[in-house]
């Protein structure tokens, strides 16, 4: 069924004939008072030439010096541009005919007061004001007909647009409102599952006539399709309910990975909202680092159930894996394997975010280095140079100033020794988040520095320390590799890193040197003292001690 008469286009036509209406009115009623805004001027000049006459007539009796004067404000008066706009088309005949003759008298009575004598005058002035009279009741009659020509045109606008309004409500009601209605209760019927509604107006030739037809047609379609749903909603509502219920789990661990720092709490908390949702036993994920693991729980194992894993990978390199027992029913295997990729991102935006704090760590600790080194080692540099050239001018001078020049070069050389070391250990530069791999890479610099080997066994996994801590500990194994370098002439040096049985990490650097004489750090040094403050920072403890073999044996101990 076509739309033969649009509702739209029947209103709109409607509207457009009312702002018509009101624009015609409104557009007529404002050019009829905008020409009427100097009329109230143009009565004003004309009565004031009544007064301009008579007192012409006075001043001609007693032969006052300002008549010209005066004479010139007249004509100025009588030409103004209020009173020469009555010489238009639409204004009345006889106001235009009272105009031009009023000039046309002026011209005869102003030849009189200029060649006649005064009594010429005076006994033609009351004849012309009279004619100004006229002209002025003309003007003012003029003034309320348009006036009145105003108020027509808007009563008849208002009338006109109310009566469009009325038939547009008239309108409205018989091709809309009726059909809407039927439309609404037939519509409330189906809703309460009754398709025998009342029939519909389907010749109406408007959009209403068309959706009466087609909702005839589809309320006889759902009728036909009713019962088939009833039997197909019970299976997709059980769907929709597992999925609702997949997608809370997923939400929740998102939100558990969307933290600002992912740890092992992160990590344990997205295992303990799969756990409860699926009532396993007990899960578990396993990290594989390089050389070590990471893993951790929820939930008591037991022996007699079997074990079920998936693959943690990322970019097709496996990163570990998750693991649970279920004792009843089997967690979805859809879920299972999105909890797992979505573990497999947290691992990888862990490691991450420790590069990433460890980036900013080493570029604020090689800011430090610069900033010594243009400032302080400039400095020092400049003062060594002083005092060999002071050396050279107070050579053979008193043995006393020799000797205070002397212990002073001895102190600005340790100074600027410890400075370098400062520098040294401050541009430090670790790339890599794993722990092994850093601990590699901060120790090839030093393997060129000895002939002693260096060993290195690393069970500690990466995750269990953050950048900050990582930093720290590198700097506490660098520092004791080079005290064993330079101090103990050791000949192996063995570092190794595991979990402690109380669960802490524990670094233990051991050497077959000479073996510390003495924890009391030589005035001047303080890699000693740096490398405890670093334990503290770390909330540990730094153990130092001669070996039982031999030796000296460095112990870190911090907590994960």
């Amino acid at each position: 069924m076509l739309v033969k008469r649009s509702v739209t286009g029947s209103l709109a036509k409607a509207l457009v004939g009312i702002v018509i209406l009101s624009v015609l009115s409104t557009g007529l009623a404002l050019t009829t008072v905008a020409d009427s805004l100097r009329d109230a001027e143009a009565v004003n000049i004309a009565g004031s030439l009544r007064m301009q006459s008579y007192r012409l007539a006075f001043e001609l009796t007693n032969g006052s010096s300002e008549l010209n004067e005066h004479l010139a404000q007249y004509q100025q008066s009588l030409l103004a541009p209020a009173l020469l706009k009555l010489d238009r088309f639409y204004v009345p005949a006889d106001v235009r005919q009272k105009y031009l003759v009023l000039r046309q008298s002026w011209l005869a009575l102003e030849k009189q007061i200029q060649e006649s004598p005064p009594e010429d005058y005076q006994a033609n002035v009351a004849n012309y004001v009279n004619q100004i009279d006229h002209f002025v009741l003309a003007l003012q009659r003029y003034s309320e007909r348009k006036l009145t020509i105003v108020a027509a045109i808007s009563v008849m606008g208002y009338i006109a647009i109310i009566a469009l309004v009325l038939f547009c409500i008239r309108f409205m009601r018989h091709q809309v409102v009726t059909p809407l209605k039927r439309l609404v209760d037939a519509s409330l019927r189906m809703q309460q599952r009754d398709f025998n509604h009342p029939p519909l107006d389907v010749s109406l030739p408007n959009e209403l006539g068309v959706l009466s037809q087609t909702f005839t047609v589809m309320s006889g379609e759902l009728a036909k399709l009713y019962q088939s749903l009833e039997q197909k909603v019970q299976e997709k509502t059980e769907r929709l309910q597992q999925a609702n219920r997949t997608l809370e789990v997923l939400y929740s661990c998102s939100q558990a990975l969307s933290a600002g720092q992912l740890d092992q709490r992160a990590f344990e908390q997205v295992l303990g909202i799969v756990r409860t949702s699926e009532k396993l036993q007990c899960i578990r994920l396993n990290v594989q680092d390089s050389l070590s693991q990471w893993q951790f729980g929820i939930g008591d194992p037991r022996p007699e159930l079997p074990w079920h894993s998936l693959i943690i990978t990322q970019d097709d390199k496996p990163q570990g894996s998750l693991s649970w027992q279920h004792e009843n029913h089997p967690p979805h295997p859809h879920l299972m394997q999105s909890v797992a990729n979505m573990l497999s991102r947290g691992v990888y935006f862990n490691r991450a975010q420790k590069e990433h704090m460890q980036f900013l760590l080493m570029e604020e600790r090689a800011t430090i280095a610069r900033e010594l080194h243009d400032s302080l080692a400039q400095a020092l540099t400049f003062l060594r140079i002083q005092l060999t050239l002071l050396k050279r001018t107070v050579a053979g001078s008193s043995q006393q100033a020799t000797e205070i020049i002397d212990d002073f070069d001895r102190a600005l050389g340790d100074a600027y020794r410890q400075l370098r070391e400062l520098l040294a250990t401050f541009r430090l530069s670790i790339q890599d988040a794993d722990l092994n791999a850093a601990l590699q890479q901060m120790l090839e610099p030093l393997k060129l520095l000895t002939s002693a080997r260096i060993q290195l066994h690393c069970r500690l996994a990466s995750q269990a320390l953050n950048a900050q801590q990582q930093v720290h500990a590198l700097q506490i194994v660098r520092e004791a590799v080079l005290n064993a370098i330079k101090h103990a002439n050791a000949q192996e040096i063995v570092i190794r890193c595991q979990a402690s049985p109380t669960g802490n990490n524990e670094i233990t650097i051991c050497d077959d040197g000479s073996g510390i004489e003495s924890l009391d750090e030589p005035e001047g040094h303080y890699g000693l003292t740096i490398m405890n403050e670093r334990a503290v920072r770390l909330g540990g403890m730094l153990l130092i001690k001669r070996g039982d073999a031999g030796g000296t044996e460095v112990c870190l101990t911090f907590p994960p």
